[in-house]
C-alpha cells in the first residue's frame, strides 16, 4: 500500500465503535452481508433500453451469492428475445457480482440486472421474510400452468375508442359491447392451452374451441366486434 507524504506524517487516531454493516432481511433472517456469498434472495426487477423502445422483467433466485434460477421476459424490439435467450443461459451459475459485470447483450436486460442487484443487496427482495427463501423453480410460478408470460396489449384512439388485443387469459378474439357501444366483456383463446391440446393429439379446430373462454357479461352483448379488424 502506498501512502502520500502527508498521510505518513499524520499521527494515529484510534477508531471507535465498529459494528459492521447494518443487517438486512433475507429468507427469514437478519443478515450482516460482508461478501457476495452472504446474499440469498428471490426477486423481480424491470429494465429498459436507452431509447426506451423495450423493457425486460428479470426474475432471479440467488442462493449464497450464486444465481440458481433466472426468468427473462421481454417486450419491445425483436432483438430482445434473442438477447433474452442468451441471458437465460449466461446468468445461472454466476455470482451476483459476475452477473452485474457481464454484458447481457441488451440494454434493457443489463438495466434490469442493475435494478435487481440494488434490491437484493439492500434486503428488498420478495423472499426477505420467507423462511429458507423460495425453492428453485419459483420463477415459473409467475407464468402459470401454460408457462407463458402474463401479457396485456391494449390500444385506443380518441376517434374510435379502445381495443383489447391480449389479456392475461390469452389472445382476444372478440369484444362484447352493450347498446351504448361500451365494453362489457370479451372472448379469448389461450394459445398456450391450445398448443398443449394439439401436442396431445387434438386437431387444431378442436384445440382452438377447447382453449376458448369468455370474461364479463359477454353473453349479454348487443354487438360483438373483432378488435383487430373492426
Amino acid at each position: 500500500m502506498n501512502y502520500s507524504h502527508e498521510v505518513e506524517q499524520m499521527c494515529m487516531v484510534k477508531k471507535g465503535p465498529n459494528h459492521g454493516p447494518a443487517p438486512i432481511p433475507q429468507e427469514g433472517l437478519w443478515t450482516k452481508a460482508y461478501e457476495i456469498k452472504d446474499i440469498s434472495a428471490f426477486t423481480h426487477g424491470v429494465g429498459w433500453c436507452a431509447p426506451q423502445q423495450g423493457a425486460c422483467k428479470l426474475s432471479l433466485n440467488v442462493k449464497n451469492g450464486i444465481i440458481e434460477e433466472a426468468l427473462v421476459e421481454t417486450i419491445g424490439c425483436s432483438g430482445m428475445t434473442h438477447s433474452a435467450a442468451m441471458a437465460s443461459e449466461i446468468l445461472p451459475g454466476k455470482t451476483l457480482l459476475e452477473a452485474l459485470n457481464t454484458d447481457l447483450v441488451c440494454d434493457a436486460i443489463n438495466t434490469a440486472m442493475r435494478e435487481l442487484f440494488l434490491q437484493i443487496v439492500y434486503g428488498r427482495s420478495q423472499s426477505a421474510f420467507s423462511e429458507d427463501g423460495l425453492s428453485i423453480g419459483a420463477g415459473l410460478e409467475d407464468l402459470g400452468k401454460g408457462l407463458r408470460s402474463q401479457v396485456g396489449t391494449m390500444y385506443g384512439t380518441k376517434v374510435k375508442g379502445v381495443r383489447y388485443l391480449e389479456m392475461a387469459e390469452g389472445y382476444v378474439t372478440r369484444m362484447a359491447l352493450d347498446e351504448d357501444d361500451q365494453v362489457i366483456g370479451y372472448e379469448f383463446v389461450s394459445l398456450g392451452k391450445m398448443t398443449d391440446f394439439i401436442k396431445k393429439g387434438d386437431d387444431p379446430t378442436t384445440a382452438y374451441n377447447k382453449a376458448m373462454g369468455t370474461y364479463g357479461r359477454f353473453n349479454d352483448a348487443a354487438k360483438y366486434i373483432d378488435p383487430r379488424k373492426e
